[in-house]
């Protein structure tokens, strides 16, 4: 299934969507001149760009993207720019040889909103979307590195993050304060998300079209969803519950907060920390 080193699958008019509920190598790099610089948080904090993968340990193509998100988010190179990383495994190639460990319907019901908000009559594998402002193939490193620069140089709102102290390891909960120092224009109101990601996974894969293969992966989304809408996030403060299972490995999970405008799909503010110490 692999065309023009990206593999794609047409979703037919009428087709169901999978739905579900979720409970680089590139080397290149662009000159500094070409894009605005990135701009700072009032906190002086990098400024964090949420960098979306869609991709399927069932697909030859996606290994190439996976490492890509992998560089980019553990190893900065770009300036003042904080890649946060969700590398979310769907479910549609499942049937090909290998079922993804990591992969849920959710995730691919959420990259079929994007592909209808980007007038696309399909999806396909590997996928990066930044800040979801614009999409091109996974493993392009130049783009992606050009399109996260310039995604940094647009101003988002402050959000901080704190962990509960007396929160539980299997019920992590975090604190949340948004602020909007810099007069971020907010059109009808924000989406409040809450992911968990989790690193240093990696599979030795058994079938499919990577079989033989030991794949490693970035920060991997084990849990992603929607908290409330919030009409003037400015000012906004709360606390998020969280609930961790048992398998997913606690000192390599991170909660990643995110704001969305709901009719763009544009992330406007995001911040990250880890659950435990």
């Amino acid at each position: 299934m692999d065309t023009a080193n990206f593999s794609f699958l047409r979703l037919l008019a009428g087709s169901a969507v999978l739905a579900g509920v979720v409970a680089l190598l590139g080397l290149s790099s662009l000159g500094k001149g070409h894009n605005p610089p990135p701009a700072r948080l009032a906190t002086g904090a990098a400024q964090p760009v949420v960098v979306e993968l869609f991709t399927s340990e069932g697909c030859s193509s996606c290994p190439p993207a996976d490492a890509l998100l992998k560089e980019l988010s553990e190893k900065p190179s770009l300036e003042g720019i904080e890649v946060v990383a969700l590398e979310e495994h769907v479910d549609y190639w499942n049937h090909l040889g290998w079922a993804d460990p990591y992969s849920a319907g959710a995730f691919s019901q959420r990259q079929s909103e994007y592909a209808e908000h980007f007038g696309r009559d399909g999806v396909y594998t590997p996928q990066m979307i930044v800040d979801g402002r614009t999409e091109f193939v996974g493993s392009r490193g130049l783009i992606a590195r050009e399109e996260i620069r310039k995604a940094a140089s647009v101003r988002k709102l402050d959000i901080g993050l704190a962990r509960v102290a007396e929160s539980t390891p299997d019920h992590p909960a975090i604190q949340i304060a948004i602020q909007n120092p810099g007069s971020v224009p907010v059109k009808g109101g924000a989406e409040l998300w809450v992911a968990i990601t989790e690193r240093n996974l990696q599979s030795d894969v058994k079938g499919g079209e990577n079989s033989g293969e030991i794949l490693k992966h970035a920060a991997v989304v084990r849990s992603l969803q929607k908290v409330r809408m919030l009409p003037e996030p400015a000012g906004y403060t709360g606390q998020i519950d969280l609930f961790v299972r048992p398998n997913w490995k606690k000192d390599d999970l991170s909660a990643v907060v995110f704001l969305s405008e709901p009719g763009s799909r544009k992330i406007i503010g995001a911040a990250t920390t880890p659950l435990h110490p």
